[in-house]
């Protein structure tokens, strides 16, 4: 081979293994970019955290309703929802506490059982408009101590239909009136909003706007 070919056929042999270089690198992301799902997707929140307490009570008859209405007790959400509540957990598991989850996203046909029975929205929303937790983007919780599991006094048991479960109500004790700040401060600052009624129920602000879904999930 002349020394005039050599510094080109060097040249090829590099541009060949820059060009395969790249290939892989292309082929990796775009691998990565398929598994990425949408932050609207439903997902168990099981899948994404170990670190919440659950007594998801209409899988059970422990309800007002008096009948488990969920074939089985997994809390499903949207994607960005899960992501938020992660983010509040965070910070109570740091102070000694963590997130009981007693209710995620709740199926149409469920909400109106529940408007049957309950016709008031302060309350319950009526199904023709759709509740956030219809659009997997409300959550119903209570604080418990994450040694022992044991829930903090919030003043009512969950779904307590009174003025006593409101956060505006004041005839309460101190202990009361600290333990709902804290979960509202928490909540609030990681993008949720309080309902004034129920001491227990947050929505995703960003979630407002989603799709009502009626969709069931697989308890398999």
């Amino acid at each position: 081979m002349t020394l005039f070919l050599r510094p080109f056929v060097v040249l090829i042999a590099l541009f060949w293994i820059v060009s395969c270089k790249s290939q892989s690198i292309l082929s990796t992301t775009e691998s990565q970019n398929s598994s990425i799902i949408s932050d609207t997707t439903f997902v168990n929140l099981k899948e994404y955290s170990l670190d919440f307490g659950y007594d998801m009570k209409y899988a059970s008859d422990d309800n007002f309703l008096k009948a488990k209405v969920y074939d089985c007790a997994e809390c499903f959400l949207r994607l960005k929802t899960v992501k938020a509540l992660i983010e509040a957990n965070k910070v109570f598991v740091k102070k000694g506490f963590r997130i009981k989850i007693f209710d995620c996203y709740r199926p149409l046909d469920i909400q109106k059982r529940m408007w049957k029975i309950v016709s008031n929205p302060k309350y319950v929303a009526d199904p023709a408009k759709g509740s956030i937790h219809n659009r997997g983007g409300a959550v119903d919780i209570t604080l418990v101590y994450s040694d022992t599991g044991k829930e903090l006094d919030m003043g009512t048991p969950f779904d307590f239909f009174g003025e006593e479960a409101s956060h505006n109500y004041l005839n309460i004790s101190d202990e009361v009136k600290n333990n709902r700040k804290l979960l509202k401060k928490i909540m609030i600052k990681k993008g949720f909003n309080s309902f004034d009624s129920e001491w227990w129920h947050y929505n995703l602000k960003s979630a407002l706007n989603d799709k009502v879904s009626n969709t069931k999930w697989n308890c398999e």
